[in-house]
């Protein structure tokens, strides 16, 4: 097999020092290398003639943002307490120095050539996981590593998502995703877990079996928010395996109001469901208004995205704030739920599907508004750039 062509223009992240700590089940210099990777560099033993590199000192963890932050920016140094976190070594500079004062761990003192950047001050925006941050550095001590691994996990959180997500199980998932890692457990193996699940919740919405259905599917939704923890916190995200989890949670929703629907005929005397179900008529508007308004709300999305380069929902801080409620899955889930408590799963189903038109009015107002706005020569720019 033919090796593949060396970039010289791909700096080299070479760590610096040794470390016992075990963040995430992993040895310092085994994640800092996978996040690297995930920033577009090339992990290396050592700095070879001709060629850039970042170096890392193992005794800091950091946020992946970093990383690519780094790998854009030659001659910087990230300090962190006056010592040197990250340093981004242009081909052939001089770096003695600096090497010395990251191998001794010492502050650095008179470095020549070099811009400094103090991770306690700069803010970065993530556009990736649509928020503006302080992303974090901190010391990666032996034995105090779960200080590293929830800001780890709190990092790789998106800024703008929905409300379940953000609030209700964060902390479950935090210990679930460590558990997970400490397991050596892959992202897409957590993936086809959280698969198995859905596809529980849609045959048992299918039968009407409302309450072991929400089960599987609230299961389902937490290892959701799992596999993408472990893969930024790990740095094991990958093409396939993004493209197999964000194709689940696009396709899948649809199926589950269906299966809610007919799951209506078979409820019995365990709810109370109105008849007006059984005409197959209205039970067909109800489910087209919720999968024709879900995938109007999609390609609005998309269409916004396409014209001003960023998500709908981190236009003004009212999109940010309507994201977490807006009819997406978990919001619709929270709905239906309510809905069996009160022993009504078909007044659920209907408050689904208004909610998701009136939703979907509310997008579609912002997206004129912005065209509107872009008609008059005013930029669209993110409240979080």
């Amino acid at each position: 097999m033919t090796a593949p062509p060396i970039d010289p223009s791909r700096p080299f992240f070479v760590p610096v020092g040794e470390n016992p700590a075990r963040a995430f089940g992993m040895s310092a210099a085994r994640r800092a290398a996978a996040l690297a990777v995930k920033a577009g560099l090339e992990p290396a033993e050592r700095i070879e003639p001709g060629r850039a590199a970042v170096l890392a000192d193992l005794h800091f963890a950091w946020d992946p943002v970093w990383a690519s932050t780094i790998a854009r920016r030659p001659g910087t140094v990230i300090v962190k307490d006056g010592r040197a976190v990250l340093a981004h070594v242009r081909a052939g500079q001089d770096h003695e120095a600096l090497l010395a004062a990251m191998a001794e761990a010492r502050p650095i003192e008179d470095v020549q050539g070099f811009d400094l950047l103090d991770a306690d001050r700069a803010e970065l925006t993530n556009k990736e996981l649509r928020k503006r941050e302080r992303p974090f550095v901190l010391p990666l001590v032996a034995g105090q590593e779960e200080l590293v691994e929830r800001a780890a996990y709190d990092a790789s959180y998106k800024g703008v998502t929905d409300a379940l997500t953000l609030y209700l199980w964060r902390k479950p998932a935090f210990y679930m995703t460590r558990w997970a890692a400490r397991a050596g457990l892959s992202p897409n193996v957590v993936t086809c877990a959280g698969a198995l699940l859905c596809v529980a919740a849609f045959f048992l919405f299918w039968e009407g079996r409302y309450w072991m259905g929400a089960a599987a599917g609230f299961g389902f939704m937490v290892l959701d928010t799992v596999d993408g923890k472990l893969a930024r916190c790990t740095g094991q995200s990958s093409k396939w395996g993004n493209i197999f989890d964000h194709g689940i949670d696009l396709v899948h929703p649809p199926f589950w109001w269906w299966a809610w629907a007919e799951g209506l005929n078979h409820v019995g005397r365990r709810f109370e469901p109105r008849d007006r179900f059984d005409e197959p008529v209205y039970e067909a508007l109800i489910i087209g208004a919720i999968v024709l308004g879900y995938v109007a709300q999609r390609v609005i999305e998309g269409i916004f995205m396409r014209r001003y380069g960023m998500h709908i929902h981190v236009w003004r801080p009212i999109d940010s704030r309507f994201r977490l409620i807006t009819a997406r899955r978990n919001p619709n889930m929270v709905i239906l739920f309510v809905a069996l408590i009160f022993r009504r799963p078909d007044i659920g189903l209907e408050m689904v599907a208004l909610w998701t038109l009136l939703s979907l009015v509310f997008h579609s107002v912002r997206l004129a508004q912005a065209n509107a706005r872009a008609e008059r020569g005013r930029q669209i720019i993110s409240w979080l750039s």
